[in-house]
């Protein structure tokens, strides 16, 4: 469809040149003949063997020249920008103002890096193509259940597989495809009791054991989703096996009880983390957004201790300070538990909503602020965010040290005027699209912002250590077997 339509516009362009040109030609002869004629003009009646050529001719022919002009300009134009298919954001600082980047409302992505439009093709592997591919699904005994796994903030495991099987980028050929995704639901099935951690480890390795196109790039072009703060730390072998393939995670930093992250900041994509489908979905979200002049607090933090120094921080600040920062002790179970509904109550009724670091650097309640409309805070000097080449947060959020977390941070926020507040939020309420996860053909989705960052990745060469080729352009392995004729189970690179 793009194609033909692309087609079209070259041909009308080539049309509007032509007649540019004979216009351009008609008024060359019409001035030559002007210029260099030593006969007196006859329009008389003895004249009719030549078309007379008048005052008037000579203005027509100029007028077609200049509107001709004018509107191969506006062709030129419309045809750039129709060319930019994908609708996206530019949130980047400009030194002229802080608006955001936009043609006639239409909101766009970069162009440097990503190209003009998105033209990559996903292999899905199917859960009955591969042996072991289920139990990382569903357990070892197919218990676990889809939509358990869809709710919490690891629920963009699924969401993910599911919207790329119903992408127009997908693609049932794995010889013409750019990338391959493997699903899998590991963080919810180890929650759930489907498989323990040596079992996880082990059917990833079966599973990878039988992909030949996994071997032939060395697992460059295959992608993973980890969801939690664990990463790709939940397949224990991660750095064996899949240390060259695409990771989706909301997760950068997980130094502070490994050795090593798994995230590289090269390959590997930070993804926004799962927030509640009833305040993202179209039309009205369940608890809407307060007016300033209502809100209680100045800030809140909602969430637990868990025995972290920013946290515990905060609360021993909010008993000092009860009038301007809520930190009420939240209780996950009982008569007293936080409803869903009642959590976001609490969430918009502050300012500025707290993000600080808990077990892992990142923090669901820093995407949830954009819902309920409060200025999120970061305060978590690790914390990595998604689409960095596209949002800027300095313009929708505030980070801020959380060696500093004190009387003095207060104070920085209260000076803080509504209408800059309010600015804020208005320009976050504008990105927050890419914090939901909803189907690449939306004009703004989570999904679609991760494809762009994909089509970065890919590479139309793949090689690995186990991988070879001959001097007609055949792959071979290390036993110069041709890569059609590779069959599982294969020793992995």
């Amino acid at each position: 469809m793009i194609s033909s339509s692309l087609q079209d516009l070259s041909e009308e362009e080539n049309a509007l040149k032509h007649i540019k040109k004979q216009n351009e030609e008609t008024v060359r002869e019409i001035e030559m003949a002007s210029l260099t004629s030593n006969k007196p003009r006859n329009f008389g009646a003895y004249s009719h063997y030549a078309t007379p050529c008048t005052r008037t001719h000579q203005i027509g022919a100029l007028f077609l020249i200049v509107s001709t002009f004018f509107l191969t300009r506006l062709f030129d134009q419309w045809f750039s920008e129709s060319n930019s298919v994908t609708p996206v954001i530019d949130l980047r600082r400009s030194s002229s103002s802080y608006g955001i980047t936009t043609y006639n409302g239409i909101l766009r992505w970069p162009e440097r890096g990503y190209g003009s439009h998105l033209s990559l093709k996903i292999y899905v592997y199917d859960e009955n193509e591969i042996d072991g591919l289920k139990e990382l699904l569903y357990g070892r005994d197919g218990s676990v259940k889809t939509t358990a796994c869809l709710k919490g903030q690891w629920g963009s495991q699924v969401k993910i597989h599911k919207l790329l099987l119903e992408s127009k980028f997908r693609t049932i050929k794995k010889d013409e495809a750019d990338l391959f995704f493997v699903p899998a639901y590991v963080k919810c099935v180890r929650m759930l009791g489907g498989l323990n951690d040596k079992e996880i480890n082990q059917t990833y390795v079966k599973v990878l054991s039988q992909m030949p196109y996994f071997r032939r790039s060395g697992g460059r072009d295959h992608i993973f989703v980890f969801p939690s703060g664990a990463g790709a730390h939940l397949f224990r072998s991660w750095s064996t096996f899949i240390n060259r393939s695409i990771i989706l995670t909301p997760e950068a930093d997980r130094t502070d009880k490994k050795d090593t992250t798994a995230f590289n900041t090269w390959k590997d994509i930070i993804i926004p983390g799962n927030v509640d489908d009833a305040m993202t979905k179209n039309g009205q979200p369940d608890v809407q957004p307060l007016p300033l002049s209502k809100r209680k607090y100045l800030a809140n933090y909602l969430g637990r201790a868990q025995g972290k120094a920013g946290r515990l921080k905060l609360i021993e600040l909010s008993k000092q300070y009860p009038d301007k920062l809520e930190c009420p002790d939240l209780k996950f179970s009982g008569t007293e538990k936080f409803g869903r509904t009642t959590y976001f109550e609490h969430l918009r009724n502050a300012k500025f909503c707290l993000a600080p670091r808990g077990e892992s650097s990142w923090t669901l309640r820093f995407y949830e602020s954009f819902f309920v409309e409060c200025v999120p805070v970061l305060l978590s000097d690790h914390a990595e965010l998604p689409f960095q080449n596209v949002i800027d947060y300095a313009q929708v959020s505030i980070k801020w040290p959380s060696t500093r977390i004190g009387a003095e941070f207060l104070d920085y926020l209260a000076s803080i005027s509504d209408k800059d507040i309010e600015g804020m939020i208005a320009r976050g309420r504008k990105i927050r699209c890419l914090f939901v996860y909803g189907p690449d053909s939306a004009p703004c989705s989570a999904v679609k912002g991760i494809l762009w960052e994909l089509q970065r990745k890919v590479r139309h060469f793949q090689q690995s250590t186990e991988t070879f080729w001959l001097h007609n352009g055949s792959f071979v392995n290390r036993e110069l077997v041709q890569f059609s004729s590779w069959r599982p189970p294969m020793p992995l690179p």
